[in-house]
C-alpha cells in the first residue's frame, strides 16, 4: 500500500490525495506535524532519491531558518530536515521500491495508472 508523507494543508499534498481518491488507490497518510520523520527515514528516501529533490529550498521554512546563508554540507542538510520536517518537499510517496517526491499529474498517471 502507498505511504504518503506531508502535511494536510499543503497544496501539492491535497492534489496528490485527490488523485489517489479519484482513482480509488488506497494509501496511508502520514502527517509531518503529528508524526514527524527522523533522519533514518530521510536517509532511506535518499537511497532512492536525490537530496536536491527532497530538500525544499523554495519553501517558507527554508527562508525563515535562513539556511542558504549557512552553506550547509549534505549531512547538515539531512540533520536540519530531521529536525524540521517542513524542509522536506511534499508529498513524499513510498510505492514499492520507489520514492516519488512532489506532485505532477502526468507523472502520477504514468506510474499509478499504467
Amino acid at each position: 500500500m502507498l505511504q504518503i508523507y506531508g502535511i494536510k494543508n499543503c497544496g501539492s499534498v491535497k492534489k496528490a490525495l485527490q488523485f489517489f481518491d479519484t482513482h480509488n488507490i488506497p494509501y496511508v497518510f502520514h502527517d509531518f506535524k503529528t508524526a514527524p520523520v527522523n533522519e533514518e527515514k530521510i536517509l532511506s528516501w535518499l537511497s532512492k532519491s536525490n537530496l536536491s529533490v527532497l530538500l525544499n529550498t523554495k519553501g517558507t521554512t527554508y527562508r525563515t531558518l535562513n539556511l542558504k546563508a549557512l552553506a550547509l554540507n549534505d549531512n547538515e542538510k539531512i540533520r536540519w530536515m530531521g529536525e524540521h520536517n517542513l524542509l522536506i518537499k511534499r508529498p513524499v510517496i513510498e510505492y514499492g521500491d520507489q520514492v516519488i517526491v512532489g506532485y505532477e499529474q502526468s507523472h502520477y498517471e504514468g506510474i499509478f495508472l499504467s
